[in-house]
């Protein structure tokens, strides 16, 4: 009997002073986990980094216990068009022909008809797909020429020199098209898609005022930008990018 009662005070005495609280990494509530420099949570009677991702700081989510970066994907759908979600992270939709469906084979990290192209944008930069699927430089006619792509420097909407020399043999060529001239201003991959959309616009503008200075009135003349959102190249490397940094004067 008195031993019981014995027990019963320990434990009483326990409910009412801090003697008794568990070890670490032992815990009852999440305040146990936050002694002696430890900013932990309590997990099923453990003191862990997370419990949840409210836990975590932004851009890390909670992870058996531990906070992760977060995935960049979880499914096909959160990448943009022509990559998969592979181990979380966006990747080319292909690297092998082996990797696509019957019928179709990859070209440039992407599954296409089996033929070389199936419409121009699978096509590079100034050629076209004909109706047998093959990539092939377009023919000019008397009303209608081929102006040449205009390549910049990373980040840099100012024109080379070489920028300026291929702008005064596209300014003859484009003298003699008829209606609006369209000028597309593209970026390579880096940066986000809000910065790369005005960086397009900045180097499409630096075209016009050069073509508007060498004849062709602005008002024949239209800027628009994609941003990194239609790579010529879908590689991930400077060769790639610097095929992406530029402004090409498509058919309207």
């Amino acid at each position: 009997m008195r031993r019981l009662a014995l027990a019963t005070l320990i434990a009483a005495a326990c409910g009412l002073s801090s003697a008794c609280t568990p070890t670490y990494p032992k815990c009852d509530k999440d305040e146990h986990c936050k002694t002696d420099g430890h900013s932990e949570v309590c997990v099923n009677g453990m003191c862990q980094e997370c419990g949840r991702d409210a836990d975590c700081k932004a851009g890390f989510v909670c992870k058996e216990s531990k906070c992760a970066p977060k995935p960049e994907c979880a499914a096909d759908g959160d990448c943009q068009a022509g990559f998969k979600c592979k181990t979380e992270k966006c990747v080319p939709e292909c690297a092998a022909d082996a990797e696509c469906t019957k019928g179709f084979s990859c070209k440039a990290g992407r599954c296409t008809p089996a033929g070389e192209c199936n419409s121009d944008a699978d096509c590079a930069a100034g050629k076209r797909c004909d109706a047998s699927q093959r990539c092939v430089e377009p023919v000019a006619t008397a009303t209608e020429c081929v102006a040449q792509v205009v390549r910049f420097d990373f980040n840099e909407f100012a024109l080379t020199a070489d920028a300026r020399r291929l702008l005064d043999k596209n300014a003859e060529c484009l003298k003699t098209r008829k209606g609006t001239v369209v000028i597309a201003g593209h970026c390579d991959e880096r940066g986000t898609e809000e910065y790369n959309l005005h960086l397009g616009e900045r180097r499409a503008n630096s075209v016009k005022k050069y073509l508007g200075a060498l004849g062709i009135d602005p008002k024949n003349m239209k800027t628009v930008s994609y941003g990194k959102e239609r790579p010529t190249n879908m590689g991930h490397d400077e060769s790639a990018w610097s095929e992406n940094r530029r402004v090409e004067f498509p058919d309207r």
